[in-house]
């Protein structure tokens, strides 16, 4: 079932919208609605992470650090 759903944007996002849907070959409803089910659609465990910040995934667990230990850290590297 469809429902009409008005969405309310500045003239420059419509027009840009409409650009993008057209260079797509699709209708910027369809586009809209792509996107709003893609949200949430993956499990956070399952979101694509750069490499870097994947490998650092974890690396901390079980660690206590405070923020005086972060604070102390910033002042030995940048002083």
């Amino acid at each position: 079932m469809h429902t009409k759903l008005t969405l309310r944007m500045d003239e420059a996002v419509v027009r840009k919208a409409k650009m993008e849907a057209k260079r797509r070959g699709k209708s910027v409803s369809r586009m809209v609605s792509d996107f709003i089910d893609s949200i949430g659609s993956r499990p956070d465990s399952e979101k694509v992470l750069p490499p870097t910040t994947a490998s650092l995934v974890g690396i901390l667990k079980g660690q206590e650090i405070s923020e005086d230990d972060y604070k102390t850290h910033l002042r030995e590297k940048y002083l």
